[in-house]
C-alpha cells in the first residue's frame, strides 16, 4: 500500500467496457456497507457499461474509471437531475487497500472540474449516510457544504429506508 507521503496520481477516463471485472471485483468487496448499489455478475456490469456512452449522449449519467497509477481502482460519477439539469449528484467507489489516502477526495476534485466547465452544471450534491465518516471528509476536503439531513431517502441493501447527509457545492 502506498503511503499518504508518496501518494498514487489520480487520474479519470470514462468508464469501458473492459473495466468491467476490475468494478466487478471491486464492487463485490463485502466491506462496502454504505454502497447500495449491488452488482450480482460481471454480466450486469458489462451491460451497465454498454449503457454508459448512451446515458452520456442523453446527459444522464457521466461515469469515469478512477486510475491510480494507470491502473483501475475506482469509479466516480455524476447523475444530472432530470428535472434540474444545472444540478448534479457526485457518487464514487473505490478499492478497499486505497481507502484513507485521499484518492477519492482527488478524483472528486476532477469530476468536479468537468461537471463545472464541461456539463454546464452549477450546482454539484454528494449524498451520504451519516455513519459514512470517509465520504464526509471528501465532501468537506473538497468544500462542499452540510445543507442537510434527508430522511428515508434511499434503501440500503437489506431494504431498509435510510437517512442521508446532503452536501453540495455552487459554481463560483
Amino acid at each position: 500500500m502506498k503511503s499518504v507521503n508518496n501518494p498514487l496520481k489520480v487520474s479519470i477516463r470514462y468508464s469501458r467496457l473492459k473495466d468491467a471485472p476490475r468494478f466487478f471485483a471491486i464492487l463485490s468487496n463485502p466491506n462496502f456497507k454504505y454502497l447500495s448499489v449491488s452488482v450480482k455478475t460481471l454480466k450486469d456490469e458489462e451491460k451497465w457499461l454498454r449503457a454508459c456512452p448512451s446515458q452520456r449522449r442523453k446527459n444522464i449519467e457521466w461515469n469515469y474509471a478512477i486510475l491510480g497509477a494507470g491502473r483501475v481502482i475506482g469509479a466516480v460519477g455524476i447523475k444530472i437531475n432530470r428535472a434540474r439539469a444545472h444540478i448534479g449528484e457526485i457518487g464514487y467507489f473505490l478499492e478497499e487497500q486505497y481507502w484513507g489516502q485521499g484518492l477519492t477526495t482527488r478524483a472528486v476534485k476532477l469530476i468536479e472540474r468537468e461537471a463545472f466547465t464541461k456539463l454546464g452544471v452549477s450546482r454539484l450534491e454528494i449524498v451520504m449516510r451519516p455513519e459514512n465518516r470517509g465520504s464526509e471528509k471528501v465532501a468537506i476536503k473538497n468544500n462542499y457544504q452540510k445543507e442537510g439531513l434527508l430522511r428515508k431517502l434511499d434503501k440500503d441493501k437489506q431494504g431498509k429506508l435510510r437517512d442521508f447527509w446532503l452536501y453540495a457545492k455552487i459554481r463560483k
